[in-house]
């Protein structure tokens, strides 16, 4: 069944202050994205120069004002996550993505609960742990002591997590696609959608 888009609602503890708007956004996006997180320090035991900071880090940061909850998200088949649509650009899909973790991480989730799909460009977190190498990438995924972020491509190998989060950041619609039934399957109990909602619902058609 075709989704709706509705405002999302993330946890029924999330109250508080309405997020004020960030200035400067060329995107649009539901909720205003937080600024940049503190640099975590570098993991020990690497050789040579320190590993710089990744550029998002979830298990220090700043607390941050948690978002006034919208209407409730379209209730989920009983064999399946509960699904929730935030309309969103191209452009803006990532940044409604990371306004959505956000707000999962306020609203009381662990970080090792979420799992961060994107269709199009990576996450810059994934590529910069990319970087060192897939062994050790994986090997934080099956830490599972933070939140994840995978491409498309390889969401496959990503193991249930409680919360998913897909970015329809680009790409053609056959990845597209794809990620939204690994992401279905993957979520244990939440499925988030970021991205336009008619290329969504085309792309679902009946259903995930």
């Amino acid at each position: 069944m075709p989704l709706l888009p509705e405002e999302p609602q993330i946890h029924e503890s999330a109250q508080g202050p309405r997020a004020t708007p960030a200035s400067g956004r060329t995107a649009p996006t539901p909720r205003p994205v937080p600024g940049p997180r503190p640099a975590a320090p570098s993991r020990p035991g690497r050789p040579g120069p320190p590993r710089p900071a990744p550029p998002v880090q979830r298990t220090s940061r700043d607390a941050a004002p948690a978002a006034k909850p919208g209407p409730s998200a379209s209730p989920a088949a009983a064999d399946g996550p509960q699904i929730q649509l935030i309309p969103a650009s191209v452009e803006g899909a990532l940044d409604a993505a990371e306004e959505a973790v956000d707000l999962l991480l306020d609203s009381g989730r662990a970080p090792g609960d979420v799992l961060v799909i994107t269709t199009g460009e990576p996450h810059p977190w994934a590529t910069h742990e990319l970087s060192f190498g897939e062994a050790s990438y994986w090997a934080q995924h099956d830490a599972r002591d933070d939140v994840f972020y995978t491409d498309a491509q390889v969401a496959d190998r990503a193991k249930t997590r409680p919360v998913v989060v897909v970015a329809v950041n680009g790409g053609p619609e056959s990845v597209t696609a794809s990620a939204l039934k690994t992401a279905h399957v993957r979520a244990g109990a939440l499925l988030i959608v970021c991205g336009d909602p008619q290329r969504i619902n085309s792309v679902l058609g009946a259903g995930v």
